[in-house]
Formats: structure tokens, C-alpha cells, sequence
């Protein structure tokens, strides 16, 4: 249903069910969070396929490593600070190093984790886990790309990061069929490109109207695979367009910004590329809400930012 707003963990919990019904080589792992994450729905239906590790993130991931080089697919949660952050060493060297099958679902990314403020609020995940060779980074921007993400990473081999959030997020109309990897256009316009990922995908369409209404064409991309990103795609849309902004709830540094402007800057495309993201800085306690209105993570600002980048 277009527009029916869904909890990204929500879904994710249930098509951990539709997978471990399909295959009995799938295990889950968590880390005392299966409540909020929603992996507590597999943990109901297949009770022996499922560890609980309690707070102690770095032995879950490094115990997923051993599981999955038994021949398992391991899928590991817990919020994305602890699951990128405090258990970074593991992820790289026991599940990276050796290419293992491993898929890393984190919850409560971003500022709209809300009242649990900064050490809980992840903004550089998607920096961390995109430098790792051998890594795999899914952005979904809905619900049912979240079903259609979680089904991708269980059928790829080696490590797979999904990035999911805390808030229902709008479900977006006009998207295909989903292929890891490929970009999709959802909206149309040649004046500016904005891309975006996640959460600010619903932001960049509705941009993408109001700017429409003022005359100024913006086409809206939808990025949900940040790595590997599409080279090929994003220097073709590149050289269609006066100008692009990039939109993520994440830091400005080392996410879905830098690594379109790694794009264009080798291409040689000199094509001007502005940011909307975290300018930099920790985040807060506050509603969701109230700190994407603070930190400038609004379709107000896409706006400003495609005008200002068509100057």
C-alpha cells in the first residue's frame, strides 16, 4: 500500500521466519536486543536455531564466524553502534578476512533512534562497514525493500551489512524490482540529481514535488545498495544532470556522499555535489522528529540544497 507506514525490524523479523522455513542451515544470533531488533519472532518459531549472547557483541560476531564456517548462513543483530562500532575488530578480521558467511542486520541506525541520544545513534556505520573489504552494504528505504534486502543477503555468499532503523518509515511508490547493486530511478528530472538512501529516500520524493511545482526538474535516485555501488549507472545519470545532492542519515564523511563523489571524481565529471547529512558531530536526545528537523534532514533542506547546487 503506498504510503502505509512500517518498522523496518518489523519485517525484518518476519522474513527471518519465511527464511528459516526454507532452509534449516539458517541460525540467528543476537545480542540481548531480540525485542527490539525482532529477531525474539525467530527465536519463537525455531528456539534451537537461535543463541542469545547477551551483551557481548564482539563474542556474538566472532561465534558467527565459527557457526558460518561450519556451513551455516548466520544472520547477527543488535543495534548498528554496537554491532559496527564496538564489535569492528571482529566483523573485519573473523568474518571479513576469510569472506564468511555472516549478515550483519543492524536496528536503530541513525538520529532517529531519538531519546537514547549520541552513544546510541549511529552516524558512521555505513563509513566502517564500507571500508571492509569483501563487505556488502544494503541501505533499504521502505518496508518491503527490507523484506527484499534480507532475502538478497541470505541467498549471496560472504558478509553482508543491512542498515535498518528504529521509526515506521513511509512505504515509497514507483520502486522495481530489487537487484542488489543497482540503483533505481524513482522519480524523473533533468535540472538535478538528488540520491538518497534510506529513510531520506521519502524526503528526496517529496522534494522532488515541490521543487516540480516550482518549475525545477530533480530526478530522485534511490541508492540502496551502497556497496557495491554501480559505477556505470551513477556516471551516466551524472552526465544528464547540472547538479546532484546526496541525502543520508548518516555523517557527511564516508557514506553514501563520499562514495558518489569518489564516482564522479574519477570520471574527471565535474559535476558539482552537495550534501545533506550530519555536518560532522555527535547526535542528541530528542524525538525523531525534532532531530531530523535539528540536524537539517528534511525535504526543506533537500530543497535548499538542489537550489542551491543548480547556482
Amino acid at each position: 500500500m503506498a504510503n502505509e507506514m512500517m518498522y523496518q525490524r518489523d519485517v525484518y523479523g518476519k522474513t527471518l521466519v519465511e527464511l528459516g522455513k526454507e532452509d534449516n542451515d539458517i541460525v540467528v544470533l543476537d545480542a540481548d536486543l531480540s525485542g527490539s531488533t525482532r529477531t525474539s519472532f525467530f527465536a519463537e518459531e525455531f528456539p534451537e536455531r537461535f543463541f542469545n549472547f547477551g551483551v557481548a557483541e564482539q563474542s556474538m560476531m566472532a561465534s558467527a564466524a565459527g557457526i558460518a564456517s561450519c556451513g551455516k548462513t548466520v544472520f547477527a543483530s543488535t543495534f548498528a553502534m554496537f554491532a559496527t562500532g564496538r564489535a569492528w575488530d571482529q566483523v573485519r578480521n573473523s568474518i571479513c578476512y576469510s569472506r564468511l558467511n555472516v549478515k550483519i542486520v543492524a536496528t536503530h541506525a541513525g538520529v532517529t533512534v531519538g531519546p537514547d541520544g549520541a552513544t546510541h545513534q549511529a552516524l558512521e556505520d555505513i563509513a566502517l562497514m564500507r571500508v571492509i573489504p569483501n563487505m556488502t552494504v544494503i541501505v533499504p528505504c521502505d518496508g518491503p525493500q527490507t523484506r527484499d534486502a534480507v532475502i538478497a543477503a541470505a541467498k549471496i555468499k560472504g558478509p553482508v551489512y543491512i542498515r535498518l532503523g528504529r521509526s515506521k518509515v513511509p512505504t515509497i511508490e514507483g520502486k522495481g524490482h530489487f537487484l542488489l547493486g543497482r540503483p533505481e530511478v524513482l522519480r524523473q528530472g533533468k535540472d538535478v540529481l538528488i540520491i538518497a538512501c534510506g529513510l531520506m529516500t521519502h524526503f528526496a520524493c517529496e522534494a522532488h514535488q515541490v521543487l516540480l511545482s516550482e518549475g525545477i526538474g530533480a530526478a530522485v535516485v534511490n541508492i540502496h545498495t551502497i556497496k557495491p555501488l554501480d559505477n556505470s549507472f551513477i556516471e551516466k545519470l551524472d552526465k544528464e544532470t547540472k547538479g546532484i545532492v546526496v541525502c543520508e542519515e548518516h555523517s557527511v564523511i564516508g557514506g553514501l556522499g563520499c562514495a558518489v563523489e569518489e564516482i564522479t571524481a574519477g570520471y574527471g565529471l565535474g559535476i558539482p555535489v552537495m550534501r545533506v547529512g550530519v555536518k560532522n558531530c555527535f547526535g542528541q536526545s530528542g524525538e525523531p522528529n525534532d532531530l531530523l528537523k535539528e540536524y537539517n534532514l528534511q525535504a526543506a533542506d533537500i530543497i535548499k540544497m538542489a537550489k542551491q547546487v543548480l547556482k
